[in-house]
């Protein structure tokens, strides 16, 4: 073989060589290709996923800041007297026209040492309204002494309008029969519980209630408005019995509530009126299972006999007791009432809560009519603004009539 032929020979081994690693080779580098430009995707998602966590922690930024201004931090501060978050709200309704009302909320230790008591709460609701509405509630639960005794004490002074139509639901049920009036209200309702066992209490306390009606208007009403002439000062002992099983007494988790309380009116204590009131409630919260949600469900009963003047009659409305009817328009001597729960845990301090519930009203318990039942019905956002303690914003429906309520901690 010629070296001119040698050559040929090598340069044709050598260009399919060539080819042939080229075929070879050309789906890897492609696949390789391909790998880089979806790392480079990836790089790029994550640099987004990034800048849009900055962006979060940025908004959040100032609004935590702002809450922590509130002292609404959602934490407790054990070195402080009382850790207070104060909540403003505007607010508006056909009684009161436009007003702002605040909540302060505070949590303290009554012992630093004590190791086993939940901490004590101490809330404060203040109104002012473009009519001249005024009023402050105070609500104080304080554990002591390993939780083996707890003081409670509820406050109120109030110059506001209300609502009357009447007594009993024939009355109350008939939109005509509405009459307005101005009601000043002072009470005052102490009590000191004592455990008994790990999930009993028993308690003993006083009651002082005084109310006035004034600037009584009757606009197209016919109800007889008599028992508003007189004004009322309600004075007694108070007595109680429990089975609390409940993890926290402001936003229970778990557990139960059985409790029975009886308070006497009498006259030679101070009292207008000789009358007895009974409350009874059951109330059960479990967790469903789906993350921190909440199911709970109450029963609960007021009823009174004797000489009951006006303002101590049983009501069903307002923000705890059956929500979505106007606060004093059911009123009678006897109720009863049942209400579920469900509530939504969301992420960070959020919540939601739906609801659904009855009660009905009557002068005796024969007369509880299936027919004149009060249905209700709700939806709510909460947020929590210390541990355990939520604000809560609830709208809610009732037959006919509805309510929007700004709060401190849940309805029961």
């Amino acid at each position: 073989m010629t070296a001119r032929s040698s050559k040929t020979v090598l340069i044709s081994w050598f260009t399919r060589c060539t080819l042939v690693l080229t075929c070879i080779s050309t789906p890897a580098l492609a696949k390789e290709t391909a790998e880089q430009d979806i790392d480079l995707d990836k790089a790029a998602a994550v640099a987004q996923l990034a800048d849009e966590e900055q962006d979060e922690k940025e908004s959040q930024g100032w609004l935590e800041d702002f809450l922590q201004t509130l002292g609404a931090d959602g934490e407790f501060d054990p070195d402080k007297l009382i850790d207070f978050s104060y909540l403003p709200g505007p607010f508006y309704n056909p009684e009161m026209d436009l007003g702002v009302g605040i909540s302060a909320v505070g949590l303290y230790q009554y012992d630093p040492d004590d190791e086993v008591s939940q901490l004590s709460s101490l809330v404060i609701n203040g109104l002012a309204s473009t009519n001249g509405a005024l009023g402050v509630a105070v609500a104080n639960k304080t554990f002591i002494n390993q939780d083996q005794q707890r003081f409670y004490l509820n406050a109120e002074v109030y110059d506001a309008p209300d609502v009357f139509y009447g007594v009993g639901y024939d009355t109350n049920h008939q939109e005509g029969n509405r009459v307005e009036f101005n009601q000043r209200i002072i009470s005052v309702n102490p009590m000191l519980l004592q455990r008994m066992s790990p999930t009993s209490f028993v308690g003993i306390g006083f009651d002082f209630s005084y109310a006035d009606a004034s600037k009584i208007n009757l606009l197209d009403s016919d109800v007889d408005t008599g028992i508003l002439d007189e004004s009322s000062r309600s004075v007694g002992v108070n007595l109680l019995l429990n089975h609390d099983s409940r993890d926290n007494v402001l936003n229970p988790q778990s557990g139960r509530i059985l409790e029975i309380d009886a308070t006497f009116y009498r006259q030679y204590l101070g009292s207008k009126t000789d009358f007895d009131v009974y409350n009874a409630l059951y109330s059960e919260y479990m967790q469903t299972g789906r993350g921190e949600d909440i199911l709970a469900w109450q029963v609960r009963g007021r009823f009174t006999n004797g000489e009951v003047p006006w303002d101590q009659l049983s009501k069903a409305g307002g923000g705890d007791l059956l929500r979505g009817y106007t606060s004093g328009r059911y009123r009678d001597k006897q109720m009863l009432m049942s209400q579920i729960e469900y509530r939504l845990n969301l992420p960070g301090r959020h919540g939601m809560v739906f609801w659904g519930g009855a009660g009905v009203i009557a002068d005796d318990i024969s007369e509880f009519d299936g027919n004149k039942i009060l249905p209700n019905g709700g939806i709510g956002y909460r947020f929590e603004v210390k541990p355990r303690v939520n604000l809560r914003l609830d709208m809610a429906w009732g037959d006919g009539d509805s309510g929007f309520y700004f709060n401190v901690n849940e309805a029961f």
